[in-house]
């Protein structure tokens, strides 16, 4: 039971007839665009002269194209273990895993595709993988002439690495149990008898 002190009672506010039109909003409305449209300081600061100018980006949280980290080695980074795709809610991130020819590591991507059309920027593979190996750029011109120049497989996700390594280079974290996947300088790869299957 609701006690009558906790009961607020709210008049509407009476409108004068000037209201009831809307006149007053749309005139600020109106001025307000007008004001934007003739003020030649904040268009000079806003406007750029696109393709070519472009706009500085914060290139350490921008989240444009994707790309896959190399490891110290040269190596892809990425040890296939799912957690990019499984995080990723659009669903654009297919992996298939084989067995890793390096001894440091159990798996490695045979197959990784992003359908950059389908992805929504999210961050969220980033956030879920484990060893850096998949991380947005600061790329945004982004073109296609079909769907599938949009789907991008292992390679050209490293090649983008390659372009964007000097603008953006890779934290580089250690890993535990993937020694030479992270900065460890005397890392120990584990002899393939000890490796858990």
């Amino acid at each position: 039971m609701i006690r009558d002190e906790d009961i607020m009672m709210v008049a509407p506010p009476t409108l004068t007839t000037s209201d009831k039109l809307y006149l007053p909003q749309v005139i600020a409305g109106m001025r307000t665009t007008l004001r934007h449209m003739f003020s030649v300081a904040k268009r000079a600061e806003t406007t750029v002269q696109y393709p070519e100018q472009k706009r500085k980006l914060r290139v350490e949280n921008y989240r444009g194209v994707h790309r896959l980290n190399k490891d110290p080695d040269g190596r892809v980074a990425c040890v296939a273990c799912f957690m990019c795709s499984t995080a990723c809610p659009a669903h654009c991130i297919h992996i298939e895993a084989g067995e890793s020819p390096w001894p440091d590591r159990e798996k490695y991507p045979v197959k990784f595709d992003i359908d950059e059309l389908r992805c929504i920027y999210c961050g969220m593979c980033e956030e879920a993988c484990p060893c850096d190996a998949i991380e947005l750029t600061p790329h945004y011109d982004l073109v296609g002439k079909s769907r599938q120049e949009m789907v991008f497989d292992k390679e050209k996700l490293l090649r983008i690495f390659d372009e964007t390594k000097d603008v953006k280079p890779r934290k580089n974290p250690p890993v535990t149990d993937y020694g030479l996947t992270g900065g460890q300088d005397k890392a120990v790869a584990r002899p393939t008898a000890e490796r858990k299957v």
